[in-house]
């Protein structure tokens, strides 16, 4: 199965600062701000949350193709992805822009301060699936992750035209579309993936029930941290997965894409909803051990150990046949 994710590619840069912003701010000078602040460390990570989920799925693997905008300072990041196993031969370069960033500045009470540049994904909406469909060859299904909006409902439409199945998973850009675009994305989607606040926010957006939006989807799956998964389908009883053990988190960033990239691999291998959230709950929590989206390495023994310990023996003797890749 051939898997085309599009959606945001990023750079994080993320700084700590010693002290508390607050000791520096004058209360009778807030409307005249000018402050620097002395960094003490500075940590440059990968990111994007279609990057993040091709570079599961590409550790797998599985080849996904990535569909997405950047500047011409991708580079060094595109052989990175490139040596995970993700198809980077379909992302647009942009001339004018750099590629997005996120800049974040914490203090010693986890306080932030912190800027996001959109740069080259505003150039997103340029890209055609059509032919990254013919580059690629046949593609089984799309995923519509966090993007520039326009890419995202173009991205949309563009499956419906060409047959293509897609995934829909609006997470973060809820904030950003209105009611109908919200509608126009949640038109017949194969998945959809949300949070549980985010599963809120798009019924809110779009003025229907739980019981309307499975009329229009497929399958919903809905993340629920540390009480693990829902699986929901119309006229079925939902299917829930509990979270995998961890050893303790370190840093949850970039969890939920870990998540979508096992759940995704399954699918791709023909594997049951609950196995494919199961492996998706197993990475998930290698991800939340890690520090940085990107900084971590799959292996076959672990993956199976938290499978075991999880969800039993049979899940795990069903899934290792599909790690031995990780061998």
């Amino acid at each position: 199965m051939r898997t085309a994710i599009t959606g945001s590619i990023a750079t994080d840069h993320l700084m700590v600062f010693p002290g508390r912003f607050t000791d520096h701010l004058v209360a009778d000078q807030l409307k005249n701000v000018s402050l620097s602040f002395l960094a003490d460390t500075l940590e440059v990570r990968r990111g994007g949350v279609a990057a993040n989920i091709a570079f599961g799925m590409g550790q797998l693997g599985l080849a996904p193709v990535l569909v997405g905008a950047v500047g011409p300072d991708f580079a060094d990041y595109q052989v990175w992805l490139k040596q995970h196993g993700v198809d980077t031969d379909s992302v647009h370069v942009s001339h004018e822009h750099q590629t997005a960033r996120f800049v974040c500045t914490t203090d010693s009470v986890q306080n932030q301060i912190a800027t996001f540049y959109a740069g080259a994904m505003s150039e997103a909406r340029r890209i055609a699936l059509a032919p990254v469909a013919d580059r690629a060859g046949t593609l089984d299904l799309v995923v519509i992750a966090p993007n520039d909006p326009e890419a995202m409902l173009r991205h949309t439409a563009d499956c419906r035209e060409l047959g293509i199945p897609f995934a829909a998973d609006p997470s973060q850009q809820l904030a950003r579309l209105d009611g109908e675009s919200v509608r126009r994305l949640l038109d017949g989607p194969r998945f959809l993936f949300s949070n549980e606040y985010e599963a809120a926010l798009l019924q809110e957006r779009t003025g229907w029930s739980a019981e309307q939006v499975l009329q229009r989807v497929g399958t919903w799956i809905t993340t629920l941290g540390a009480q693990g998964v829902r699986i929901e389908r119309a006229g079925e009883a939902p299917i829930l997965v509990p979270a995998a053990p961890t050893t303790g988190p370190t840093e949850p960033t970039g969890v939920g894409d870990a998540f979508r990239a096992g759940f995704l691999a399954g699918v791709s291998w023909n594997l049951s909803l609950r196995r494919s959230a199961e492996l998706g709950c197993a990475i998930a929590t290698v991800v939340l051990e890690s520090v940085g989206t990107q900084e971590y390495v799959l292996s076959a023994a672990d993956l199976l150990e938290r499978l075991r310990a999880g969800y039993g023996p049979a899940s795990a003797a069903e899934l290792a046949t599909h790690l031995v890749v990780l061998s």
